[in-house]
Protein backbone atom coordinates (compact mmCIF):
# COMPACT_ATOMS: atom_id res chain seq x y z
CA UNK A 1 0.00 0.00 0.00
CA UNK A 2 1.21 3.50 -0.86
CA UNK A 3 -0.35 6.93 -0.35
CA UNK A 4 -0.90 9.08 -3.45
CA UNK A 5 -1.98 12.61 -2.59
CA UNK A 6 -3.17 11.31 0.77
CA UNK A 7 -5.23 8.43 -0.64
CA UNK A 8 -4.22 4.78 -0.16
CA UNK A 9 -3.55 2.79 -3.33
CA UNK A 10 -2.40 -0.73 -4.08
CA UNK A 11 0.30 0.39 -6.55
CA UNK A 12 3.61 -0.46 -4.86
CA UNK A 13 6.08 -1.26 -7.64
CA UNK A 14 4.49 1.12 -10.16
CA UNK A 15 6.57 3.82 -11.82
CA UNK A 16 5.88 7.51 -11.35
CA UNK A 17 4.72 7.67 -14.98
CA UNK A 18 2.22 4.85 -14.33
CA UNK A 19 0.88 6.58 -11.21
CA UNK A 20 0.42 9.84 -13.12
CA UNK A 21 -1.46 7.97 -15.84
CA UNK A 22 -3.74 6.52 -13.13
CA UNK A 23 -4.45 10.10 -12.04
CA UNK A 24 -5.21 11.19 -15.61
CA UNK A 25 -2.07 13.32 -15.92
CA UNK A 26 -0.36 13.20 -19.32
CA UNK A 27 3.28 12.14 -19.08
CA UNK A 28 4.53 15.31 -20.81
CA UNK A 29 2.21 17.73 -19.01
CA UNK A 30 3.89 20.97 -18.00
CA UNK A 31 3.79 22.31 -14.48
CA UNK A 32 3.72 18.90 -12.77
CA UNK A 33 5.99 18.04 -9.85
CA UNK A 34 6.25 14.75 -7.95
CA UNK A 35 7.71 14.08 -4.52
CA UNK A 36 8.21 10.75 -2.79
CA UNK A 37 8.50 10.91 1.00
CA UNK A 38 9.10 14.66 0.75
CA UNK A 39 11.89 14.45 -1.85
CA UNK A 40 11.35 15.86 -5.36
CA UNK A 41 11.73 13.24 -8.09
CA UNK A 42 13.37 14.56 -11.29
CA UNK A 43 11.09 14.28 -14.33
CA UNK A 44 13.80 12.46 -16.29
CA UNK A 45 13.47 9.51 -13.88
CA UNK A 46 9.65 9.16 -13.88
CA UNK A 47 9.67 6.25 -16.37
CA UNK A 48 12.12 4.25 -14.25
CA UNK A 49 11.53 5.37 -10.64
CA UNK A 50 9.33 2.85 -8.84
CA UNK A 51 7.49 3.43 -5.60
CA UNK A 52 7.93 1.04 -2.70
CA UNK A 53 5.49 -0.25 -0.11
CA UNK A 54 4.72 2.51 2.39
CA UNK A 55 5.89 5.41 0.18
CA UNK A 56 4.04 8.74 0.34
CA UNK A 57 3.69 10.22 -3.15
CA UNK A 58 2.55 13.78 -3.80
CA UNK A 59 1.78 14.86 -7.36
CA UNK A 60 1.26 18.60 -7.73
CA UNK A 61 0.15 20.71 -10.66
CA UNK A 62 1.01 24.39 -10.88
CA UNK A 63 -2.05 26.63 -11.12
CA UNK A 64 -2.11 30.08 -12.64
CA UNK A 65 -4.07 32.96 -11.24
CA UNK A 66 -4.23 34.99 -8.15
Amino acid sequence: MILVNGEPRERAGATIAELLADLGVEDRARGVAVAINGEIVPRATWDARRVAEGDRVEALTAMQGG
